[in-house]
Formats: structure tokens, C-alpha cells, sequence
């Protein structure tokens, strides 16, 4: 997968024509098969041909294979969903699923099993991501929307550029965060040297502007707890947090948290390789999702609980 990041002088540029300069052994008429098929993503959501890019947006393309159609096979496969309309699809992710085929998962993915459940999605918003509006991480389990026709789609599209969305996770952090509830306030950009990775970025020196893009999560604290290991007399502590976030940045909770120097538990990449409690994936949970119906405009909210393996951890603790 290539990656860019828009810089100042690209603001304002279609996305087609500024890839076509950035990869001039490709001509525009393949890039925009590339975006028509939802293989270019602008903050994770498919891009449009016509699209206007901003300064600081973080542009991913999927070169699709020569000669390989991208297509996707439905499959039947379990599809918590808690609710379903004309337009769209509410869904409880469940933990390791994959939202969308990508290397190493050709199969077994949210979307083969919306397909199945829904065969009339194909090709929504592109064909290797049809009706996916954003994503959660393959460890991150709780709500996720998918758009069923175009139109919704775009609707959708629109809430999560204008913010207008509310997502509000149940993480559990290493140790005990400070205050209870604040607001942490730092830029997200692509770590410079680890590519895989994001990271807060300072502001350029030369400058003084950010080097990352603008990244909101606000924290509230729902519980401290305390753990003690079998045959050990050391005392853990942990926050249980309620998180809202403003924005939409790749990995956002886990990089702001990390930074605030509590990670979220059980996250290996950017917290603690070696674990102070038994976990077997990162606690993270999107509890809680608001938005707007594209059919009436009606707004309504969904809540996924915190999943059993989840309450588990929370259960093995001293409140």
C-alpha cells in the first residue's frame, strides 16, 4: 500500500490530478479505475475523483494486482447486527474480525460476510470496501456502519467529514490517569520512521505549524482498579475510561493515550509488549454511536455492551 501526506502546496487539488503528478509512471485513467473501485481511501473513507484535497489529509492507495479482478466472495459468517434498514446496516463487531479484505485477509472479513447477507451492496462506495463509511481496528470489537446503496453512502460520508457523528468508546488504560476526566489535544500524523505506525508530532521548527493533523479525545474516568498477579505481592493499578472522540484520526485512542503515558491495555504496538494482566487482545470497545438516518434525517442512537471477554478482564480486578 503507498501512503502520502497533502502537503500545503497540493490543498486544493483533485485527488485524481494530484495523483496523476505524484505517480507519473500511472496514467489518470487507471487512478481514477483505482478511486472508482475504492481503492484509494482520504482519512480511511473511499476517495471521489473530483474530491478537493486538504492540507494534512492522509492519502492510501491499494494497487490492485495486474490482471486480477477485485472482487469479493460473500460468506456466511456470523453478522451481529443491531439493526438494519433501507439504507444502512448496524453492526457489533465482534473482536478479530477484519473489517475488509486486505493482504493476508482475503477472506473471512466483515465485508464477505455483509455480501452474503446482503448481495445488493456490492460495488457501494468500491468494490474491494463496498458500503464501508470507517472502520475499527481487527482487535477493536462494537459499532460499525455500512452504508447499503449509494446514496446512504455519501450521506454517511458527509456526517463523518462534518463531525457530526458521535463515537464513544470503553477502553481500560494502564495505570491510573490523571485527572479523572480531561481533554488531550495533539496533533496525529504518520510516526516518521516506523511506517506502520502513527504518532503525535511535534510542530516543525522551521515553521512552527503542526506537522500532524488536528486529533480530539476526551476522557472521562469510570473506575480505578487494582491487580494483583498469583504468587505476586506488586499492586497494578488501571483506569476504566469512557472516550469521546471529535475526530477521526488512524489509531487516535491508542496514540493519544500512549503519549499521555497510559496505553491502552493489551495494545502491543504502541503501549507495553509485556502485559501486567491476562488479555488476549487490546481493550478497546466502541460502546456508542449517534448519527443521522439517511432515509428520514431522524437521529438515532445505538449501544453495543462491553463484550464478555472484556467484562472478564474487569471482573479479575480489585475495584
Amino acid at each position: 500500500m503507498l501512503s502520502f501526506t497533502v502537503t500545503d502546496t497540493a490543498a486544493g487539488q483533485r485527488v485524481d490530478r494530484w495523483l496523476a503528478d505524484a505517480l507519473p509512471d500511472r496514467s489518470r485513467s487507471e487512478i481514477q479505475r483505482w478511486i472508482k473501485q475504492g481503492d484509494v481511501l482520504i482519512d480511511q473513507v473511499s476517495a471521489k475523483a473530483s474530491q478537493r484535497l486538504e492540507s494534512g489529509q492522509q492519502v492510501a492507495i491499494q494497487i490492485p494486482l495486474p490482471n486480477v479482478t477485485p472482487t469479493v466472495e460473500p460468506q456466511n459468517l456470523v453478522l451481529p447486527i443491531l439493526f438494519e434498514d433501507v439504507d444502512l446496516l448496524i453492526i457489533d463487531k465482534p473482536a478479530g474480525m477484519v473489517v475488509h479484505p486486505a493482504p493476508g485477509h482475503d477472506t473471512g472479513t466483515l465485508v464477505n460476510a455483509v455480501l452474503h447477507h446482503c448481495p445488493e451492496i456490492e460495488g457501494v462506495g468500491g468494490a474491494r470496501r463496498p458500503g464501508i463509511v470507517h472502520r475499527l481496528d481487527k482487535e477493536t470489537s462494537g459499532l460499525l456502519v455500512v452504508a447499503k446503496n449509494d446514496r446512504a453512502h455519501r450521506h454517511l460520508q458527509a456526517q463523518f467529514k462534518e463531525r457530526t457523528v458521535y463515537k464513544e468508546y470503553l477502553t481500560l488504560l494502564d495505570g491510573r490517569i490523571e485527572p479523572a476526566q480531561g481533554r488531550i489535544i495533539a496533533p496525529i500524523g504518520r510516526h516518521p520512521v516506523e511506517r506502520k505506525r502513527q504518532a503525535v508530532l511535534p510542530a516543525d521548527p522551521r515553521t512552527g505549524e503542526s506537522q500532524g493533523r488536528e486529533a480530539i479525545t476526551d476522557y472521562r474516568v469510570q473506575a480505578y482498579y487494582s491487580y494483583t498477579a498469583r504468587g505476586s505481592t506488586a499492586v497494578a493499578h488501571f483506569s476504566f475510561v469512557n472516550v469521546v472522540l471529535h475526530t477521526g484520526r488512524t489509531h487516535q485512542i491508542r496514540v493519544h493515550f500512549a503519549w499521555h503515558k497510559h496505553p491502552v491495555v493489551g495494545d502491543t504496538l504502541y503501549g507495553y509488549r509485556k502485559q501486567r494482566l491476562p488479555i488476549e487482545r487490546q481493550f478497546l470497545h466502541a460502546h456508542r454511536l449517534r448519527l443521522r438516518l439517511p432515509s428520514s434525517g431522524e437521529e438515532r442512537e445505538f449501544v453495543a455492551p462491553l463484550p464478555a471477554d472484556l467484562q472478564a478482564v474487569l471482573a479479575s480486578m480489585d475495584a
